[in-house]
């Protein structure tokens, strides 16, 4: 830059002000609020879960004719979609009509455990759309609610409509710990022969 165009430039710049920063803006984590702690510590393991965990008092309400879908980070989109779609095979049911809440709580929890004690992996829950309680689909938002708190539960959606439709869900669970150790050890005796 020669002298002149120097010169014209602060002539230019004049009535500028510089800015003073004295301090560095640091972009900061996103905060994990008490109640997404809370959620996590409630989220428990079908192997070591206390029924308590599972609230009796307060659901995440839905409508009867809501299509529910949750999926865990880490499960496929291709798995995901073809569970949605109704294209697993479903070698276990659990019917929660005409069930209380408490009733519904602990049928789910046993109905869950024992499907991954025996390596089902995709079940269907009927819960019903509940359009005659009050508040409707009472047992449909709590039945969704529990389903995200359980961490072995990878995901779930509203059934095709000849499964059930809006009034039931094809559920996903994860494989048993010592199901993922027998899948380990066959691929490892594999490698090694």
């Amino acid at each position: 830059m020669s002298n002149d165009e120097l010169d014209l430039f602060k002539e230019m710049m004049a009535d500028i002000a510089p800015i003073k920063q004295d301090t560095v803006l640091i972009q900061q984590k996103h905060q994990v609020s008490e109640a997404q702690l809370a959620r996590r510590l409630a989220a428990q393991t079908l192997a070591n879960s206390n029924i308590d965990y599972l609230s009796l008092d307060h659901a995440k309400m839905v409508k009867p004719d809501d299509m529910i879908e949750f999926k865990r980070d880490g499960v496929q989109l291709a798995v995901f979609k073809k569970m949605r779609q109704g294209k697993y095979d479903i070698h276990a049911r659990l019917d929660l009509h005409k069930k209380t809440l408490s009733q519904a709580r602990d049928e789910l929890l046993t109905f869950l455990k024992q499907a991954q004690r025996l390596d089902i992996r995709t079940v269907m829950i009927i819960h019903g759309k509940g359009e005659r309680t009050n508040p409707p689909a009472l047992m449909k938002s709590y039945i969704t609610t529990w389903l995200e708190q359980i961490s072995d539960v990878l995901c779930f959606h509203s059934a095709q409509r000849q499964h059930g439709g809006t009034g039931a869900l094809y559920v996903m669970i994860k494989k048993s710990a010592e199901k993922k150790q027998q899948t380990r050890d066959r691929h490892l005796n594999h490698r090694e022969s």
